[in-house]
């Protein structure tokens, strides 16, 4: 660690070095940073659900989100068809909604939604799921190559605020719960590997 002067403080032990990055590793380190969980959808002909913490807004003027969805996932096929997506915000309680559009074992298609709640979005038609802490409808304004990913640029068209106040995160691979001010616990369980 580097103090104010700009010199290791005394104590610091500096963790493990190791030489390159590999994806075991790199899987580790990124566990350790806590993000918020949402489920991106698509509506349509093309109607599909996906987990996915690789979320975070860009601007607001104008106003813009991106995600990152990897390029095998049906979702990629299905963002790239319909140029448009929508996000529902995970609230604390939905951790087994997490675990489901996680699940690939989960029916394709409209009927993957017979398991929740939800409305279609009035912008985009896609699914907005019932007890989210909040839901935006995008159009893709730009899509980027990230590696085995692609970052899709969303262009904000609706964004509504709900009334929890009890967030999911992911953390250390599992989920849990946190609200402003108060403790991170692990009511909610453990998220998918």
């Amino acid at each position: 660690m580097v103090g104010g002067s700009g010199k290791p403080r005394p104590g610091a032990v500096p963790p493990p070095a190791r030489a390159g990055v590999v994806e075991a590793s790199l899987r580790q380190v990124m566990s350790r940073f806590a993000t918020g969980v949402t489920v991106l959808t698509t509506g349509g002909e093309h109607c599909h659900g996906m987990t996915a913490n690789a979320f975070t807004s860009v601007s607001l003027d104008p106003p813009l989100v991106l995600c990152c969805v990897s390029r095998t996932a049906r979702m990629h096929k299905a963002v790239t068809a319909t140029r448009c997506f929508a996000v529902s915000v995970l609230a604390a309680g939905q951790g087994e909604t997490a675990r489901y559009f996680a699940d690939r074992r989960r029916p394709d298609g409209p009927a993957q939604f017979d398991a929740v709640d939800w409305w279609p979005g009035p912008v985009t038609g896609a699914p907005l799921l019932s007890g989210a802490l909040a839901w935006l409808e995008c159009e893709v304004a730009a899509a980027y190559e990230g590696g085995d990913h692609s970052v899709f640029l969303g262009r904000v068209r609706s964004s509504v605020r709900g009334t929890g106040t009890e967030a999911l995160l992911f953390f250390g691979g599992g989920f849990r719960a946190a609200g402003p001010g108060g403790p991170v616990s692990n009511a909610a369980g453990t998220g998918p590997g």
